[in-house]
């Protein structure tokens, strides 16, 4: 062998050493989330974790109006309660949904948290499946926020002194509708942009409505998504 011959191999082995050495370190780092293309919903994590793909438009995933939820709300829900007095003395029918390892019922100035035995188990498998798709996706461990539950019949009336567009016969009434809102989480690990969250959180809920589980309405002025038990 040359020296000059020596020279190019000895060149060529450290190149291969330093090309090994930086997939090592960009492996064994946490895995970010980074755009692969230009497209909010075609998002890729590093270290071979899943893809976020999102859904490709919020109002088309979500469409459930009104006058489809309140069919299943007055199907699977109690007799509405007419205040907070009333909803204690029937909790028989009610399920308590204060706190839970999967999300963060926030501060109720509208509601109570209460829901039917049937929606309180969408509202923890919902919860569940987001921790899972965000551990599988190498994302920080968040918590999703549920912004609004059971509402009184005392409730409603306050609601439509304030906002006429408010519904008399809201979802809200029979414990069978819950409201997640999108912008906001609380975290568990490292904070997390709430754009990232809300494209894992959409993939979730569109698996969990195609199941036949739940409608759900992704409302733009209240920042949620509105979701009624099937």
């Amino acid at each position: 062998m040359t020296k000059r011959q020596f020279t190019l191999g000895f060149f060529a082995v450290v190149a291969l050493l330093a090309v090994i050495r930086v997939w090592a370190d960009s492996s064994s780092k946490e895995a970010e989330v980074v755009p692969v293309t230009e497209q909010k919903a075609d998002w890729v994590t590093s270290a071979g974790h899943h893809r976020i793909w999102s859904v490709p438009s919020y109002k088309a995933a979500f469409p459930d109006s009104q006058s489809v939820q309140i069919v299943a709300a007055e199907k699977w829900g109690v007799r509405p309660v007419r205040n907070r007095e009333d909803a204690e003395r029937r909790k028989k029918e009610l399920v308590y949904i204060g706190e839970s390892p999967y999300f963060h019922v926030d501060r109720l100035s509208s509601s109570i948290p209460y829901l039917v035995p049937r929606a309180a188990i969408l509202l923890q498998d919902i919860g569940e499946a987001f921790y899972d798709s965000l551990y599988v996706k190498g994302v920080p461990m968040q918590k999703m926020i549920v912004t609004s539950v059971l509402r009184s019949m005392d409730d409603v009336a306050k609601l439509q002194r304030r906002n006429q567009n408010a519904t008399e016969r809201s979802c809200h009434l029979f414990g069978t509708t819950f409201d997640i809102c999108y912008n906001r989480y609380r975290p568990v690990g490292r904070e997390v942009r709430n754009d990232t969250l809300k494209w894992v959180l959409s993939e979730v809920l569109r698996d969990k409505r195609e199941e036949g589980r739940c409608y759900i309405k992704y409302e733009v002025k209240q920042g949620c998504f509105h979701i009624t038990v099937r």
